[in-house]
C-alpha cells in the first residue's frame, strides 16, 4: 500500500522539500484527535485550525489545512472501511479511468432516470440537464462498488477530492461538479451535504480576461462573413453571453428604443443592454431574410420554435408566432430531445465559434480569443471611455459590481494617469 509520503509527493505532487511540513502537519492533527478521543475519519479540521493560535502566519494555517484535507482522502481511498469501488482504490494505485469500461448498475439507472424526471419537472434548460446528468453519471462510476446501497456523503467528499488531487481540475470546474451534485442528493438520494470542511479544494487564482484592442476587433469582423459577421458584432456592441446572443427572438429587438432584451440569461435573469446603431441597418436586413425562413416553416406546417417549459404548456401555440421566431435560426431543421418533435433551432454554437476561431487565426491575433473576449473587450473598452462601472454592470448583468471590476484591471488607461518610469527614458 502506498505510504501517504508517497501519496503526497506522487499524486499530490508536493515538492519535496515541503513534504515534512505536510506531515508535521497531520502529526499534530492526529496528536489533536488522540487526545480528544475523535476519529480522524469524519473529525472536522476547523477545531485543529483553531487550536495553532494567533502566532500561526495564514499560509501555514492553509497549507495545514490542505494537509489535513489530503491525509482524509488518502485514510478513504486507501483503507476498505471507505465505502468505495474497486476502481475507486485503483484510480488511486495510478490506473487512468479512461482506460477502464465500467457498467452502471440497475440502481444507478434508476438513479439517472429519477434526476432526469426531477430536473424535467422544475423545467430546467436543457443544456442543464446535460451537465448535471453528465455530473451524475462519472461519480456513480467512481462510486462502484456499494452493494446496491445509494451513494453516500462520503462517496461525495472523496470524488470532488478525487477531481482535485487526481485530476487537477480547476476551481471552477470543481464547482461544476459540486453544484450538479448537489442538486442530485438534494432531489434524488435525498440526503442532506454538510460537513464538506475535509474535501481537498482546486486551487483557484485570480486571472485576467483576455481583451482584444479596438483595431483587433475590427480586423476579426472583417474576417467574418454573413450571419457570423452580424453576430460577433451584435455580441460585441451589446456586451452579450454567445448563448443569448443565439436564443435572441423577434419580440426581442427594439429598433425604436435601440436596445436588446435579455430573457433568462445567466441566473434567470432578464435585463437591457445597447443596441449599437452601426448594426440596425444589417440587422433589419438580416430579420426581412429569416421572415422568409419563418414563413417557410408556416407553409410546411413545421412546429414552433422552443418556448420555455411553463410558457410552452400555457400557450402551445406560441411557438409559431412571428414574435417568438429566432433572430439567428438555423439554415437546418432538428429533433427536439424531450419532445421528439422536428423544429428549427437556432444557431448551433460550435458552428460559430469555429468560424471565430478561424477569423482570429486569419487575422494574424496571437491572442487566445475566444467568442467571449468580444463580451471581455465591450466591457473594457467602456471602462477606458470613462463610463460608470454601474452602468456597466447593469450591461452586462452582473449581480455583483465585483465581478465587474476586473475591467478596470485591463483597461489600457487607467484612472490615476500612472505612467512608466520607462517612458522619460
Amino acid at each position: 500500500m502506498m505510504s501517504f509520503s508517497q501519496f503526497l509527493k506522487e499524486v499530490c505532487e508536493i515538492p519535496p522539500d515541503k513534504l515534512a511540513q505536510y506531515e508535521r502537519w497531520v502529526a499534530m492533527y492526529l496528536e489533536r484527535l488522540k487526545s480528544t478521543c475523535v476519529s480522524s475519519e469524519d473529525a472536522s479540521p476547523a477545531p485543529f485550525l483553531e487550536s495553532l493560535g494567533p502566532k500561526v502566519e495564514k499560509w501555514q494555517v492553509a497549507q495545514a489545512r490542505r494537509a489535513v484535507q489530503l491525509y482524509w482522502y488518502y485514510k478513504q481511498r486507501t483503507t476498505d472501511g471507505g465505502g468505495l469501488g474497486n476502481a475507486s482504490r485503483t484510480q488511486l494505485a495510478g490506473a487512468p479511468a479512461r482506460n477502464s469500461k465500467p457498467v452502471l448498475t440497475p440502481s444507478d439507472h434508476a438513479i439517472l432516470n429519477e434526476l432526469q424526471r426531477v430536473i424535467r419537472l422544475h423545467h430546467l434548460a436543457y443544456r442543464t440537464e446535460k451537465t448535471y446528468r453528465s455530473w451524475a453519471v462519472r461519480f456513480l462510476i467512481f462510486a462502484q462498488g456499494r452493494n446496491g446501497a445509494r451513494p453516500s456523503q462520503k462517496h461525495l467528499k472523496c470524488f470532488l477530492s478525487h477531481l482535485a488531487v487526481e485530476r487537477k481540475v480547476s476551481a471552477s470546474t470543481q464547482k461544476l461538479a459540486f453544484n450538479s451534485l448537489l442538486y442530485l442528493f438534494r432531489n434524488v438520494i435525498a440526503v442532506p451535504v454538510q460537513g464538506l470542511e475535509c474535501v481537498v479544494r482546486a486551487r483557484s487564482g485570480k486571472r485576467l480576461p483576455v481583451v482584444l484592442a479596438v483595431e483587433e476587433v475590427r480586423q476579426v469582423l472583417a474576417k467574418l462573413q454573413g450571419t457570423d459577421r452580424l453576430m460577433a458584432s451584435i455580441i460585441y456592441g451589446a456586451g452579450l453571453r454567445l448563448e443569448e446572443c443565439l436564443s435572441l427572438r423577434i419580440k426581442d429587438v427594439d429598433f425604436a428604443r435601440s436596445c436588446l432584451t435579455i430573457r433568462c440569461g445567466k441566473g434567470n435573469k432578464d435585463r437591457e443592454t445597447v443596441l449599437p446603431e452601426k448594426m440596425v441597418s444589417a440587422l433589419r436586413s438580416h430579420i426581412e431574410k429569416v421572415g422568409v425562413i419563418y414563413e417557410s416553416d408556416r407553409q410546411k406546417g413545421i412546429a414552433g420554435v422552443q418556448l420555455p417549459e411553463a410558457l410552452g404548456q400555457k400557450f402551445p401555440a406560441a411557438g409559431k408566432e412571428w414574435g417568438w421566431f429566432w433572430v439567428f435560426p438555423s439554415q437546418r431543421l432538428s429533433i427536439d430531445p424531450r419532445s421528439g418533435d422536428v423544429r428549427r433551432y437556432h444557431v448551433y454554437p460550435a458552428s460559430f465559434q469555429g468560424a471565430f476561431k478561424l477569423a482570429v487565426a486569419r487575422a494574424g491575433i496571437v491572442k487566445c480569443a475566444t467568442v467571449h473576449t468580444l463580451r471581455h473587450s465591450f466591457a473594457t473598452h467602456l471602462v477606458e471611455r470613462g463610463y460608470d462601472i454601474r452602468t456597466i454592470q447593469e450591461l452586462l448583468g452582473h449581480s455583483d459590481v465585483s465581478t465587474t471590476m476586473i475591467y478596470t484591471h485591463v483597461a489600457s488607461r487607467n484612472k490615476l494617469g500612472v505612467t512608466s518610469p520607462a517612458d522619460a527614458l
